[in-house]
């Protein structure tokens, strides 16, 4: 059989190559697409990572917002109860230091008409007696009174003062007579501890 019928080794061997190299470029392109794909799915995790960061720290941020709210709240609480503890604290102070002052206000009616008794002219024995119980009466509650707090505010030869006296009426005055100076006292006024209870009626110079 002549060399033509038969292929030489090299021929084969380079058909052969020539088979098997649409097979290497095939998997040559198969790994270039893996590592593209490969590179796709990196750049997606990445950013799907930042992403993920991005909104923690947005949660961060409104939780940090969230709690400074709540801080200020707190403080504002608790400032509104310390003032009000003192406002308490000071209001049940005032209670008991002006405790007797309702008290004492019904009391002076009673003192005013047992000096307009006294007041009174009297003749007989027998009204000098009943004159002499009233004043025993009136020297008691005079004596409760002061005990208390409850003092006679002076006013007869005072310079006016309209935050203890009240002018009800005001006459001209004398040559040499100061003027807004008390001349007479229509009924005697009251001041408990550093209140004026009430104010004294009096007659003023002008």
């Amino acid at each position: 059989m002549s060399q033509e019928e038969f292929p030489h080794e090299k021929d084969l061997e380079e058909k052969d190559f020539k088979k098997k190299k649409p097979e290497t470029e095939s998997k040559h392109d198969s790994d270039k697409t893996t590592k593209f794909d490969d590179k796709t799915d990196s750049i997606k995790n990445e950013t799907a990572s930042e992403e993920s960061i991005l909104k923690l720290q947005q949660e961060l941020k409104t939780s940090q917002s969230k709690i400074k709210d709540l801080e200020d709240k707190y403080l504002r609480s608790e400032a509104e109860i310390q003032n009000a503890q003192r406002r308490y604290a000071k209001e049940r102070a005032q209670l008991i230091k002006y405790e007797s002052q309702a008290l004492a206000k019904d009391i002076l009616p009673a003192v005013d008409n047992l000096e307009r008794a006294l007041a009174v002219k009297s003749d007989d024995e027998a009204s000098k007696q009943l004159k002499k119980g009233v004043q025993m009466t009136l020297d008691v509650l005079k004596k409760a009174l002061t005990d208390h707090g409850i003092v006679e505010i002076k006013a007869e030869g005072a310079q006016f003062d309209p935050n203890l006296h009240q002018a009800v009426q005001a006459i001209e005055v004398e040559k040499g007579q100061p003027k807004d100076q008390v001349v007479k006292v229509l009924q005697v006024g009251y001041q408990y501890k550093d209140r004026t209870l009430r104010p004294a009626m009096v007659v003023v110079s002008k």
